[in-house]
């Protein structure tokens, strides 16, 4: 499974989570230079699994949001600890 932005891959692994239609890919397969902590805003801070937010940023092109982690995921989302989901403009398959 792969995560693309702009025709770069952005993560690859054989080794992904699927929990709600969306894949996590485990940190290790992430580039995660390309990952820049996005600010959190209200809805961030009201998620129960202490979501963070980051903007990738490729070839100097920011895709605000477009990746995120939990940081303290509740039981029912352990599955997902220390992964990394993708949306918006990275495609994932």
């Amino acid at each position: 499974m792969k995560a693309v932005i702009k025709g770069r891959v952005l993560a690859d692994s054989s080794d992904t989570v699927e929990v709600g239609g969306y894949h996590y890919f485990p940190r290790a397969s992430v580039r995660t230079d390309w990952l820049k902590q996005a600010p959190k805003n209200e809805s961030d801070n009201e998620c129960p699994h202490g979501v963070r937010f980051y903007d990738v940023v490729v070839d100097g092109e920011r895709h605000e949001r477009a990746a995120w982690s939990y940081e303290a995921p509740l039981p029912k989302m352990s599955q997902v600890a220390d992964r990394f989901g993708f949306w918006e403009d990275v495609e994932v398959g």
